[in-house]
């Protein structure tokens, strides 16, 4: 847990013996190592109330607390980014994203970003509940993910949206090729996500201390060795769709994070389109639906698929 900056944690017994800075990094993945060992000099990190060294053991049930400043953030600028706009109105407004465009800035990621864009087009009407850093975003969609986002102008939509998606009530279909020949040709995966106990940048199924995570598919064409598929997202988790294919062993094409093979196609990443969002507009009250079309490098891959 955390509150104004100071960090708490309770070792459990599988994670006693280990040396305090890999402790802490697996269990702080937007903490660089550098800055941990940084904070451990400092004797800013303590257990059990004293303070501790980089090569001190943790020890079950021990309480470890460090207090991290409150980075100081950038000053997100508008740019001239052209935009695939679906719908626009005054309250919210539908993005078809490409590939290997970033939603919102983060570290690394300052500039190029869909937020830049966004607060270019909208002269800076955009709901400012999510900060500076993620104006009107609601939710996202990978990097390598393309297709239908949708962002929020003010904070009244953002909070009609944001409680549309509590409620699992918006309606999101995803096109996604997976390695393997799937067996049924409808299906669906429950199956709880969190962190990945060893890898703190993946996500994983996890017995404990995940969050629900449903999803259902159905095959749309069978090729063999790939098949290509529809997914309905009833709850929309990070990488929900990339670690539940994964789990079935029929990763993404081209997911070099969950899938075990490298792509023998030229792909920039997973081959997943945001195709269709539904949602009751905040203001009339209707219900509307966009569709982003397949964008042009899944429509030749489907063309190669095809032609065997």
């Amino acid at each position: 847990m955390s509150e104004n900056g100071l960090q708490r944690l309770t070792v459990s017994p599988e994670e006693a013996g280990v040396r305090i800075d890999k402790y802490l990094a697996e269990q702080l993945p937007d903490i660089t190592r550098s800055y941990l060992q940084k904070l451990l000099k400092d004797g800013s990190v303590q257990m059990n109330g004293k303070p501790v060294k980089t090569s001190t053991k943790t020890a079950a049930g021990a309480v470890i607390e460090l207090t991290i400043p409150e980075p100081e953030e950038p000053e997100i600028l508008p740019e001239d980014i052209p935009l695939d706009i679906l719908y626009e109105d005054s309250d919210v407004i539908l993005i078809n994203k490409p590939k290997d465009m970033v939603v919102h800035p983060a570290a690394g990621h300052y500039t190029g970003t869909l937020v830049n864009a966004l607060m270019y087009h909208c002269k800076g009407d955009l709901s400012g509940i999510n900060g500076v850093l993620r104006p009107g975003i609601v939710h996202r969609i990978d990097k390598d993910t393309t297709g239908v986002l949708i962002v929020c102008k003010n904070d009244k939509a953002h909070n009609a949206l944001a409680e549309q998606l509590k409620e699992h009530s918006i309606t999101r279909k995803y096109r996604a090729i997976v390695c393997g020949n799937l067996k049924e040709d409808e299906g669906m995966v429950d199956a709880p996500l969190g962190r990945h106990p060893q890898d703190r940048k993946k996500m994983a199924i996890v017995r404990t201390g995940g969050k629900r995570a449903v999803t259902h598919y159905r095959v749309l064409e069978r090729f063999g060795n790939y098949t290509y598929i529809e997914c309905q997202l009833e709850t929309g988790r990070t990488h929900q769709i990339r670690v539940h294919m994964a789990s079935l062993g029929h990763p993404l094409l081209g997911d070099e994070v969950y899938g075990r093979v490298k792509s023998p196609f030229k792909l920039e990443g997973q081959t997943l389109h945001a195709m269709v969002l539904g949602f009751i507009h905040p203001t009339t009250g209707e219900y509307m639906e966009f569709e982003a079309p397949l964008p042009e490098y899944f429509e030749k891959l489907l063309e190669k698929l095809r032609r065997g």
